[in-house]
């Protein structure tokens, strides 16, 4: 048995199985806990198509969003997107399955979880992760000697060095040294880590500083027609770029004219806007074309899963990949995440 005392019965768990995709979200495609699921990677034929999984055990991964603040391991961010996106929305998402009357606040809310929903999954990890790797080298360096140069310059003018800014948090991410120069001089260095630490900064500053710029746009809840549901997946949310019904990506943004933000709320509520358009009527019922193209592109925009009422052709639509190395690797890497992290974050405060 693990030591503990008294004190240690008062302080909350330490929620290490963070969901990716809220429990309370999958549930609309759930019946008695169990959520009908199709996996995009498996290790050999024989797993059948699609799996009855609980909601408990799908679509997290263990300390995802945990990161040591000091020496401690902290949940706050997992428990901060609780508390500002997933627990507000969730009147909202029932208000829309019953189709009940929404109000602002409760179209802001949607917004609001629609947004988390965007950028918290390990596809976006990946994307960000990549993203970093291209680009963030070059972009310290160009930060590295304009900060210099403005402090030289500020020395010149006898003024004094401002210190402290709403920035503090960000500066925590990079270990700032002088390496001393034969010359007497110094070079400013600076070194970070690309990983689960940065990608929780970058997350909140998105949800913080960025949402709150983007104009507001005008949403509706598109239905399916009769007798037809939308499908969800581990990757839910759609920033979609389109041309046309043979051209589209996925590279769309909040702030893009013309562009489709879309998320399944339920089997048959899904949240859309056209930005810079009028929207569809709430309630509208695409027609049968516009719903299977619609339908197409959820299921092309899964990472891991499918969720779907209805399975039928989905199989067909996304055909998954059967590897057993890759699969392997895949649950390897996920096994190490949080002691490769960790390992990362102490390194850093070194």
């Amino acid at each position: 048995m693990g030591s503990s005392n008294l004190r240690d019965l008062g302080m909350p768990q330490l929620r290490k199985d963070n969901h990716y995709v809220p429990k309370l979200y999958l549930k609309q495609w759930a019946n008695n806990g169990k959520i009908p699921t199709y996996r995009l990677l498996v290790q050999n034929e024989n797993v059948p198509l699609w799996r009855e999984q609980s909601l408990k055990g799908i679509a997290y991964h263990q300390h995802l969003y945990t990161y040591l603040a000091g020496q401690e391991e902290t949940d706050e961010f997992e428990r901060w997107l609780d508390s500002e996106f997933e627990n507000p929305a969730e009147e909202a998402i029932r208000r829309v399955v019953r189709e009940e009357r929404l109000f602002p606040e409760h179209w802001r809310r949607l917004v609001r979880f629609a947004a988390a929903l965007d950028v918290r999954t390990p596809a976006r990890l990946r994307q960000f992760i990549h993203n970093q790797n291209e680009t963030l080298e070059a972009l310290m360096d160009e930060t590295m000697q304009r900060s210099v140069r403005d402090m030289e310059e500020a020395v010149g003018r006898n003024e004094r060095l401002a210190c402290g800014s709403e920035d503090d948090d960000a500066l925590s991410l990079f270990k700032i040294s002088i390496e001393p120069l034969q010359d007497g001089g110094g070079q400013v260095k600076a070194e970070t880590i690309i990983g689960r630490r940065m990608w929780i900064w970058q997350m909140r500053h998105l949800l913080t500083k960025t949402l709150g710029r983007v104009p507001a746009h005008k949403w509706t809840i598109l239905h399916a027609p009769p007798g037809m549901s939308w499908p969800t997946s581990d990757n839910p949310l759609i920033r979609l770029n389109f041309q046309d019904s043979e051209n589209y990506d996925f590279g769309g943004g909040w702030g893009v004219k013309n562009g489709d933000i879309l998320l399944p709320l339920s089997p048959k509520h899904l949240l859309h806007t056209s930005i810079g358009n009028r929207p569809w009527r709430r309630g509208t019922t695409p027609n049968f074309e516009i719903y299977r193209l619609m339908r197409k592109i959820i299921i092309e925009h899964a990472d891991r899963y499918v969720f779907a009422q209805d399975p039928s052709d989905i199989h067909l639509i996304r055909p998954r990949l059967v590897c057993p190395k890759a699969y392997e690797n895949e649950l390897e890497s996920w096994q190490n995440w949080h002691r490769s992290q960790c390992q990362a974050e102490i390194e850093l405060q070194r």
